[in-house]
């Protein structure tokens, strides 16, 4: 299939050589001529339209201009020298400067003469200039770029101060163009294309580089977005199918005295519907003879651990022992006293094993491991340390996967001869075009419900000159008994950031909170573990009223009493972790409060993200504003899952394509599992091509 054409190594092209070859391989990832026609544009220029210098506003990312330039001169010294030109519309001037090539510029200028300007506007000193821009002498001016959608390719740094800018990439793409009849490989059976209205391969790639008007670019762009989710989706589906039909798993058919006295007994409240569905989604896949791979989602406080620690007692009635294994010693500790008092009248035997834990007691709980006595294991990384052997070892609980790389779940899977169930939990909510491109290949479970009795959490935004009053409303609450958050989200002051810092913040609420009226903790990332762990079990205890941190405390601190959370420069946070951080209190029956410090300075976005979090207390609805805002490649995990490589796709913006996608590959799949029949060899040899240069699977870890 790999047609020979476009695999030609990228300095036989006319005018690179081997220099800008090294360039583009080290900068773009750009190795033959297929890799520079799929680096596709990330917008367009309509090349038709001038504008006047009088115009031009903050909110344009490019700008054409056509005039004259009146004056130039060089400015600075050394590093700090420039070539500054005044460039005239015949409206208004506005500055035009470059850093880099100015000598050649320079020489390149002529007065008086019109030129065509094209570039990036930047605000300096409440006046508009350009920083290198493109130039044409009008009499000069090559038609093509001036007729139509102008392509603006994605570039780095260092590959524009070499010389390479998006023009240059262009003109390169341009000579390969004409060739390209015959010489793409189609990756769709016919059925596919019909069906969902797709132009071919060869099309769509000449026409989002060249496109002829927007009617047929918007095609373009639908078909290549198309053939990146398809194959995904493909890929993950067929991984399932895989693994339901190849990984045997642990039979657990017997729901007995551990479950059932606990249920009937022991249950701290009601189970929500929500957690009650999961429960029974769980069950059914641990009687299929087939090992489970599902994930739980809930939000923060929905009660996950709850719905773990029923499908642990279900393990226990089969002869089976359970571990789950938490991202921190913080978290770990907090799941084993929450099991312990959960179990406190059950003859349940439960572990805590983590780096901290002494030498004694490893080898207690090694014996009573391998003997059987040891029914649930809780623990950090230490779990799968090669010395921990489990006697019969049949269902793996990961709290906050994503903390987790492959490998590490790998080897704690890996701890039996048959492989053991698996769940994965995560307090993050995930879209669902997020949830279906990452885990498509994991059963999901989400509990979209919070337990009864919880009151939603008041979240409000305050500008840090309202603080005095803020102060006032925390005394206030103090007085009836309750316990407060103060996160910040810097440790030392930083010279290029105007927002608070922690040791600030520290000092500013000792004056304002002093002893012996108020104690204060404070918990921060440079801190010894020891000393991290005496301060928030200091606030655990109501020893102290108020809590100065950093995000450390995000995960993994349960706190019931304290129910008022300030988060200092919120518009400093992403959205997902304002959500967890406001996840930290609301555990109690009180009702809680978030108060969003921030500076008067907001941007477009911060007041979206702070919009949200006063409106919803509901983490899937953040997570898709999370989503739109920052795009996929910014969210956790991403990076480890090894599925998400989108060149032109965008989760947030193209889930209609995504949806079209997946629909159609479960067709495909639905009607030929194994990729045989005749009109699906295109398909076929296009996933042959792709899989050839993957690493080992490691799917199946979740």
């Amino acid at each position: 299939m790999a047609n020979s054409f476009l695999q030609t190594p990228i300095e036989y092209l006319k005018g690179v050589g081997p220099a800008k070859a090294d360039l583009l391989k080290k900068e773009l990832g750009i190795f033959t001529f297929q890799d520079l026609l799929e680096h596709y544009p990330f917008r367009y220029v309509d090349r038709t339209k001038f504008y006047k210098t009088s115009e031009i506003n903050a909110e344009m990312p490019y700008v054409q201009i056509k005039g004259h330039f009146v004056s130039k001169q060089m400015l600075g010294e050394k590093r700090g020298k420039r070539l500054s030109a005044q460039f005239s519309d015949g409206t208004n001037s506005i500055e035009l400067v470059w850093f880099q090539g100015y000598k050649w510029i320079d020489q390149y200028l002529e007065l008086h003469k019109e030129y065509i300007v094209f570039g990036k506007p930047t605000l300096f000193n409440s006046k508009f200039n350009i920083a290198h821009p493109e130039l044409e002498l009008v009499e000069k001016a090559n038609p093509v770029f001036l007729s139509g959608l102008m392509p603006v390719y994605p570039l780095t740094e260092k590959i524009k101060t070499r010389g390479i800018d998006s023009k240059a990439i262009s003109k390169m793409i341009k000579t390969i163009l004409p060739n390209i009849n015959g010489n793409v490989d189609e990756t769709l059976p016919d059925w596919v294309l019909t069906e969902n209205h797709l132009v071919g391969r060869d099309v769509a790639i000449f026409q989002i580089h060249q496109p002829e008007n927007t009617t047929i670019l918007e095609q373009a762009k639908k078909r290549l977005k198309f053939d990146e989710l398809f194959f995904i989706q493909l890929r993950l589906l067929k991984l399932k199918a895989n693994r339901k039909s190849a990984s045997q798993g642990y039979l657990l058919p017997k729901v007995g005295d551990f479950f059932n006295t606990f249920y009937n007994n022991e249950l701290p409240f009601h189970l929500t519907n929500a957690q009650k569905r999961v429960v029974k989604e769980i069950r059914t896949d641990m009687v299929t003879g087939k090992q489970m791979n599902r994930m739980l989602q809930g939000d923060v406080g929905s009660g996950k651990t709850l719905v773990a620690l029923l499908c642990m007692l279900i393990a226990l009635d089969n002869g089976f022992q359970a571990c789950l294994m938490a991202p921190t010693e913080i978290l770990a500790n907090q799941h084993f006293e929450s099991f312990k008092k959960f179990l406190l009248n059950m003859n349940v035997n439960v572990g805590l094993l983590t780096g901290s834990t002494k030498k004694s007691k490893r080898k207690l709980i090694d014996e009573q491991l391998q003997n059987g006595e040891m029914h649930i294991l809780i623990g950090t990384h230490a779990l799968i340390e090669d010395n921990v052997k489990f006697n019969n070892l049949g269902l793996v609980v990961i709290d906050e996967q994503h903390r987790f790389g492959v490998e590490q779940r790998y080897k704690l899977w890996t701890k039996n001869n048959q492989p053991p169930h698996v769940l994965v939990m995560t307090a993050t909510p995930i879209p669902r075009t997020l949830a279906m491109t990452l885990y498509g290949d994991l059963d999901t479970s989400v509990i979209d419900e919070l337990p009864p009795g919880r009151k939603p959490i008041t979240t409000t935004h305050r500008f840090d000159d309202a603080r005095m009053a803020v102060f006032g409303f925390m005394r206030d609450q103090i007085a009836k008994g309750r316990q407060i958050y103060l996160v910040y989200p810097l440790i030392q002051e930083s010279e290029k950031m105007d927002y608070k810092d922690l040791m600030d913040g520290y000092e500013s609420i000792s004056r304002s909170f002093p002893l012996p009226d108020y104690a204060i903790s404070i918990v921060h990332g440079k801190m010894k573990p020891a000393d991290k762990d005496y301060e928030m079990i200091r606030f655990a205890r109501n020893e102290t009223q108020i809590m100065v941190a950093t995000t450390v405390i995000e995960v993994g601190v349960n706190v019931p009493n304290a129910s008022v959370m300030v988060i200092e420069s919120a518009e400093r946070f992403g959205l997902s972790q304002l959500h967890q951080l406001r996840g930290r209190v609301g555990r109690g029956a009180d009702q809680s409060y978030c108060i969003l410090m921030t500076s008067h300075k907001l941007s477009a976005e911060s007041k979206t993200r702070i919009e949200t979090m006063c409106r919803t207390n509901d983490g899937f609805e953040i997570a898709e504003v999370d989503l739109k805002l920052r795009g996929p490649g910014d969210i956790e995990g991403t990076q480890q899952s090894g599925v998400l490589n989108l060149k032109l796709a965008d989760l947030a913006k193209d889930s209609a394509i995504m949806l079209m996608a997946r629909d159609t590959a479960e067709k495909l799949l639905n009607n030929d599992k194994d990729i045989l029949l005749p009109e699906n060899q295109k398909v076929k040899e296009y996933l042959q091509l792709k899989e050839a240069g993957r690493k080992a699977n490691w799917s199946k870890v979740s």
